[in-house]
């Protein structure tokens, strides 16, 4: 039988020292002070942080490491929200060009492989009212019912992340919560202090005690990145508590990264979690990563093809052996199942024309033909022809799903 001794000490120090079984070995452990950091000096809610952080997934940011890149295609980004990397979407309205790749380029020793990159490539004097930049994300809604919106305990949010940016000044990263009657929005600023130079920051949100997210798989809320403003959105006072939405508090000060095609605006890392401290970033497997992403999006393509390339791999076929202008389809299941019913775009697998599959008649060349999608949902999709002689038919897809 195992013995067990504990001594105690003035200081709250203990001393506990145990004998193996059979043996004389004694294994002493110190025991820590009352007063030691870890515990006597932590707020109840840094420690709740802590312990939640070993608790399960911590991070509401789906790819905040930037590691998926299913599009696979440097997207150039107008006055249309333009998804990018997986689940991030970049937003230029005005006079603004940029393109929005994935870059290597990362802070150094911090065990991140890609960042988000955008390029300005037409600068933007933000002379017009209604200009405005911004990266953003959507959290879907039934995601933050542990948030408790809408209640005295509404739970306070840490953002933390890295930015590197070619334009110094102050920045802000804005929420803005839609379920709410008249919505919601809460707006905090930022310093980027060094010009093209990786830094972390860091920022508490406070819980709204006033608003409400639904619980549904809609966008319950969205972190917007501003990166530059015109004074339709600028001209009020910062909305740094949650309040009702008025736009003119939305980016006040922030500062215009967008006014030269020289520019340059790099983010990963990012995390948002509960409790009022930024604990160490979630590295999640890529596997994991790329189920997550595939909620919202998925593609048929190898994950390092672009949707649209001549290519046969990976597509899906169908083997018939149909006469006289007879039926022919087939259905695809998703590999995971969508938010919501998606949106279907087929392609050949010949020459990657959109909307069109591969048509085969044995002996015979490939042709192309319009295919329609039918019973679409968010298991998966039928594709269809009718008036069709063919030994098979083939095609590729994507899966959109996005909030």
């Amino acid at each position: 039988m195992a013995k067990v001794k504990i001594t105690g000490h003035a200081s709250g120090t203990g001393i506990l020292t145990v004998t193996a079984p059979d043996t004389d070995v004694n294994r002493t452990i110190t025991l820590p002070d009352a007063t030691d950091t870890l515990i006597g000096a932590a707020t109840t809610d840094a420690l709740t942080t802590r312990i939640n952080a070993n608790g399960g997934r911590k991070n509401l940011i789906i790819n905040g490491a930037m590691n998926v890149y299913q599009r696979g295609t440097a997207d150039v980004v107008d006055s249309t929200a333009t998804f990018s990397l997986d689940r991030w979407y970049c937003y230029l309205k005005g006079g603004a060009l940029a393109t929005v790749t994935q870059d290597t380029d990362v802070p150094a020793g911090q065990g991140f492989g890609f960042s988000h990159k955008i390029d300005i490539t037409t600068g933007d004097a933000l002379g017009t009212s209604t200009d405005i930049t911004r990266l953003s994300y959507d959290i879907e809604a039934q995601d933050l019912q542990h948030l408790e919106y809408g209640h005295a305990n509404a739970k306070t949010m840490t953002l933390s992340f890295w930015i590197k940016s070619t334009i110094t000044g102050t920045y802000i990263a804005d929420f803005y919560q839609q379920d709410s009657a008249g919505d919601r929005i809460l707006s905090k600023s930022y310093t980027v202090d060094s010009a093209d130079t990786w830094e972390k920051k860091t920022i508490t949100i406070e819980g709204d005690a006033s608003g409400t997210i639904n619980n549904d798989n809609g966008a319950g809320m969205m972190l917007n990145f501003g990166l530059g403003a015109g004074s339709n959105w600028t001209s009020g006072t910062l909305a740094t508590s949650w309040q009702n939405y008025d736009a003119t508090d939305q980016f006040t000060g922030q500062v215009n990264a967008v006014s030269s095609a020289s520019n340059n605006i790099y983010i990963t890392g990012v995390q948002l979690e509960v409790g009022s401290v930024a604990t160490d970033f979630e590295y999640r497997s890529f596997g994991e990563e790329l189920a997550l992403c595939q909620r919202y999006y998925e593609k048929s393509y190898a994950q390092a093809t672009t949707p649209g390339t001549t290519t046969d791999n990976g597509r899906h076929a169908f083997f018939f052996n149909t006469v006289n202008n007879g039926y022919v389809g087939g259905f695809v299941k998703h590999i995971v199942t969508k938010r919501a019913t998606p949106t279907i775009t087929v392609y050949a697998p010949g020459d990657g024309t959109s909307g069109e599959g591969s048509f085969y008649e044995f002996g015979t060349s490939t042709t192309n033909t319009t295919l329609g999608a039918d019973q679409i949902n968010d298991a998966g999709f039928s594709v269809y022809k009718t008036g069709v002689n063919c030994d098979a038919m083939a095609l590729h897809y994507t899966s959109i799903s996005e909030l």
